[in-house]
């Protein structure tokens, strides 16, 4: 007999027993009888989860006195084995197995073989179903195949019978109980608290038994045919989701979607009896108990590749499509999912939404840029998290310290709680310095202006009194549209944010999309091609090449700037002719704005990004010809190091304290000594209170930082000598230590100037 028809025989037979008035214990009786019976079992036992034991609650061949007398620990025996590890066991001699555990009540001596598999509700071990024969023997797969469909279907007559705690379940079973903690790599620095919710919400199975088979498998058909066309759909983007290998991501899918073995095995559940999600729901088991089997990172990879496209098939197939975003956070949420884009996290209500834990994700990432202009902490490269975080768990997170605590106990929660509120009077502290401009102890103003990229951020320049928009990241708007956005909107936006901000500047960097900010209207077989993106087809680059781009937000941010002055900065130049190209093509559209009797802003001030380290040795020819430069600290660094900072291997091995970089970036200071051009920071490093110290010892006067650190870097300013720091910085480059950080850190802390 196959599997399915040995499953659908037992089925048929359960749906009826559970259908009849009988009390619950006299159902179970029942079923263990029809399993043992079924499958010619000379014992068959059910044991289920109460008051955190597994209880012997049925059977077929032990002794009937050690019902509700037989009680495991999780992790106790064999039964407790298969629950704590919800994986499957098939034992020819089950006295061989190193957690076998003798009960002498149960009168199972004379028993050699055994199987047993978990009962899982809701992706939690509530029970196990297990059968034995004297005669030692492997059970045939036929036979564990029928278990397992049958402890499938058992889980929810189980549940409708309340036959066990589900609040208990939800917490004893896949280790989803005590406090656990989570590490991965910082992407977005901060603290949050408050109850796990995934992006994509488990589908909840209504039903299991099939009423009609074929109309079943037919739902299977369609929903396999919708999922292929989206993947098909996908795999003509030029990206996608978010990493940078997305051909390869996207083969594997492909490779998964036209499985015929995958496909099959869900067919062969249907013909068991199950109803399409049911049947899904059964190979995904089936699947996860495989991954828990696999030692081989690359391949445990792929099947979770597969796990993603069967939550994306039961989707499909049972109509609940949506995101948590779609269903509104109903309380303060940290966010769980294996990857998110920035349209997505834009979807979420600011006020709920705290934090984010991915089980992907790196510093580039376009989701980690919109996550830290929103000032929400993420959390990335965490493993496992289904394994972890059940929904609705509470959370801290402390994405300083790149962790995350899950089900904290009362003290940990309090103690978080008083750091979390010692940060909050901090950032109340730093809040008082709004209007005060920042002076060194020697009297030297210096600029600290805030960086932003959505029309919302626009509120913090007024909130943290910073001097202007030193860097306002026009790709936001991009990397958000499903196209190329219309030369309307993106001068909506420019005029909305100039608005904002009144009488203070706001520099407008041109797009910078391309690389590893791939957008699918912009496809182009020499981007897909590069191996490594952040130094391929972007930015500047692609800009020049694409001109009608460049041309139509040219055209944008002259129309929106009408009556102002407009301050425009150019990303990734290499050489001046790039930035004479790139001048040219608003100069080009500033003549034909005269030529039309069009309001044109009342200058224009050009700049240029430094992140290409051969643009340093042309600072003499470039320089005359702009207003202010720019360092953009964060793609530079991984330039000058040759260090990929999306590789979570060298994400955090080169430090911005290095003798190297201190040492590059002083002569870029050096080079514009005398000449008529503002030069600034912008990025990551200048928003950090120690590396701002060594900034300012090496002749930086402008930093354009988060508007979180806006607060925290007026307050560094005002304790700081230029004099002093300068001289210290020039002694430590000239005979470096070996720890730059723990030098300055040490001088910091002897004049009572807190650091990071």
């Amino acid at each position: 007999m196959t599997a399915a028809a040995s499953a659908r025989q037992i089925l048929t037979r359960l749906h009826e027993v559970m259908a009849s008035r009988m009390h619950a214990q006299g159902k179970l009786d029942s079923v263990v009888d029809i399993i043992g019976d079924s499958l010619s079992s000379e014992v068959c036992s059910i044991y289920l989860l109460r008051e955190s034991m597994l209880e012997l609650f049925a059977t077929k061949g032990l002794n009937k006195e050690a019902v509700h007398v037989t009680r495991m620990a999780i992790g106790e025996g064999l039964t407790g084995t298969i629950a704590d590890k919800v994986e499957t066991l098939n034992l020819a001699e089950a006295k061989a197995h190193p957690d076998f555990l003798y009960r002498p009540e149960t009168g199972e001596e004379k028993f050699h073989s055994f199987a047993g598999v978990p009962i899982v509700y809701r992706e939690r071990a509530v029970g196990v179903l297990c059968v034995q024969h004297v005669e030692p023997r492997r059970y045939e797969d036929v036979e564990i195949e029928a278990l397992q469909t049958t402890a499938m279907v058992l889980s929810e007559l189980i549940a409708n019978a309340e036959l066990v705690d589900e609040e208990e379940a939800r917490g004893l079973a896949e280790g989803l109980t005590g406090t656990q903690t989570l590490n991965g790599l910082a992407l977005v620095k901060g603290l949050a608290t408050g109850l796990a919710v995934y992006h994509q919400p488990r589908v909840q199975i209504e039903q299991v038994m099939a009423d009609d088979i074929e109309a079943e498998r037919a739902r299977v058909y369609r929903a396999f045919d919708k999922m292929r066309e989206q993947i098909d759909h996908l795999a003509s983007q030029a990206e996608f989701g978010v990493g940078g290998e997305h051909e390869e991501v996207l083969e594997t899918y492909k490779m998964f979607a036209y499985d015929e073995g995958w496909s099959r095995r869900i067919n062969e559940a249907i013909d068991s009896g199950l109803t399409a999600e049911a049947a899904i729901e059964r190979v995904q088991q089936r699947t996860r108990m495989r991954m828990r089997e696999i030692d081989d990172a690359l391949l445990a990879d792929r099947m979770h590749d597969l796990e993603d496209l069967s939550n994306r098939l039961l989707r499909i197939v049972s109509g609940q499509l949506g995101t948590a975003a779609s269903q509104g956070l109903r309380r303060d949420t940290i966010l769980i999912a294996r990857n998110l884009g920035p349209a997505e996290l834009l979807e979420y209500d600011r006020r709920r939404l705290k934090g984010v834990i991915l089980e992907e994700g790196s510093l580039t990432a376009h989701v980690v840029i919109v996550a830290r202009a929103m000032g929400v902490p993420v959390l990335g490269r965490a493993a496992g998290l289904r394994g972890i975080i059940r929904e609705g768990d509470e959370i801290l997170l402390d994405a300083d310290q790149a962790s995350a605590t899950v089900r904290p106990s009362a003290q940990m929660a309090e103690a978080f709680g008083a750091r979390f509120s010692k940060s909050r009077e901090k950032q109340a502290a730093y809040a008082e310095l709004r209007d005060v401009e920042p002076f060194t102890r020697c009297g030297t103003r210096i600029e600290v202006m805030m960086n932003a990229g959505l029309r919302d951020d626009m509120s913090s320049l007024a909130m943290t009194g910073a001097d202007g928009v030193g860097l306002f990241r026009t790709e936001f708007q991009f990397l958000v549209s499903a196209t190329l956005p219309q030369r309307e909107r993106q001068t909506k936006l420019y005029r909305d944010v100039l608005e904002a901000a009144g009488d203070k500047p706001v520099i407008f960097r041109t797009v910078d999309i391309g690389g590893d900010k791939a957008v699918p209207y912009l496809a182009s077989n020499q981007a897909n091609d590069d191996e490594n993106p952040a130094m391929g087809w972007r930015a500047l680059r692609l800009a020049l090449e694409r001109g009608g781009l460049l041309k139509v937000q040219a055209r944008s941010l002259l129309e929106a700037s009408a009556g102002r002055p407009l301050y425009v900065m150019f990303p990734m130049v290499s050489e001046p002719w790039e930035f004479d190209a790139a001048k040219a093509v608003f100069e080009e559209q500033l003549a034909f704005m005269r030529t039309k009797k069009k309001l044109i802003p009342d200058a224009i001030y050009y700049g240029a990004m430094l992140e290409v380290p051969a643009l340093a040795e042309v600072l003499d020819i470039l320089c005359p010809k702009l207003s202010f430069l720019s360092v953009g600290t964060n793609d530079l660094t991984q330039f000058l190091f040759a260090a990929d900072r999306a590789n979570p291997l060298l994400a955090e091995r080169y430090d911005w304290l290095s003798p190297s970089i201190m040492r590059f970036l002083r002569r870029v200071t050096q080079s514009t000594v005398g000449m008529d051009v503002a030069l600034g920071v912008c990025g990551e490093m200048g928003g950090r209170r120690l590396e701002a110290l060594a900034l300012l010892g090496i002749g930086f006067r402008r930093l354009s930082i988060t508007p979180a650190a806006v607060g925290p870097i007026k307050e560094l300013v005002r304790k700081v000598d230029l004099k002093e720091i300068t001289q210290r910085m020039n002694d430590w480059l000239a005979d470096p230590s070996v720890n730059l950080r723990d030098e300055l850190s040490r001088w910091a802390a002897d004049r009572d100037i807190e650091t990071d």
